[in-house]
């Protein structure tokens, strides 16, 4: 079984956790994908998505799924999404395609969150996976200096800008021991958007593709 298989397995078993009518929230990415091919075969079964990236939304509506705005929706029972990594407590790091904001923003939303993903993405110690920022352009610079002074080395994303039209810092080099603790840090310095760090608003669920099939992994 490849990584795209157990990727499926993932999806697939996320299925088992939809209401069986409402809005849902769908996320951004590889996993994410295969899960929205599985909802357009059963999208009679609720209203519709909320979706948190221009792709998602193509894709949601490519399988003729409606696209919601979730100032209409309102609180979305159950979310979707994937993560770059996911430690056992369920924080996660996310936003390697870019879509950290709208993700974060969908996850706050939503009563329960379900995090899809292979095997690979569970780790003992977030950080091995550089850790995303969303900065306001004009900041770009001074967010730089202040994450090398916490002991990050940030690189820009060249010719990537969000959805939202600002960019990102992907930051090396991190061993993030206290999740909460650094995501407050780094909501303090202005001009970042959005950190990639889910800890405050983790995983309710993560669903792990293995080549064994779906393994249920609830926080620590």
């Amino acid at each position: 079984m490849n990584q795209d298989d157990m990727k499926k397995e993932a999806a697939r078993a996320a299925l088992e956790y939809l209401p069986d009518s409402g809005i849902i929230g769908v996320g951004t990415g590889s996993t994410v994908n295969f899960f929205i091919d599985f909802l357009a075969e059963i999208k009679h079964r609720f209203d519709g998505a909320v979706s948190s990236s221009e792709a998602s939304t193509e894709r949601l509506k490519a399988h003729g799924i409606e696209v919601i705005d979730l100032n209409a929706a309102g609180e979305i029972e159950v979310y979707v999404d994937g993560a770059d990594e996911a430690n056992h407590q369920l924080s996660l790091i996310k936003g390697g395609g870019g879509a950290l904001t709208r993700e974060k923003i969908v996850a706050a939303a939503s009563k329960k969150f379900i995090c899809i993903a292979d095997e690979s993405k569970l780790v003992d110690i977030l950080g091995a996976f550089p850790l995303p920022i969303e900065v306001i352009p004009m900041a770009r610079s001074y967010v730089a200096r202040e994450l090398v002074k916490i002991g990050g080395t940030p690189a820009l994303r060249e010719g990537f800008v969000t959805d939202n039209g600002n960019l990102i810092l992907d930051v090396h080099h991190l061993k993030i021991m206290e999740p909460n603790k650094l995501e407050t840090q780094l909501n303090d310095i202005a001009g970042i958007v959005t950190v990639g760090l889910f800890a405050h608003r983790p995983a309710d669920v993560l669903l792990l593709g293995t080549p064994e099939g779906t393994r249920t992994v609830l926080p620590a």
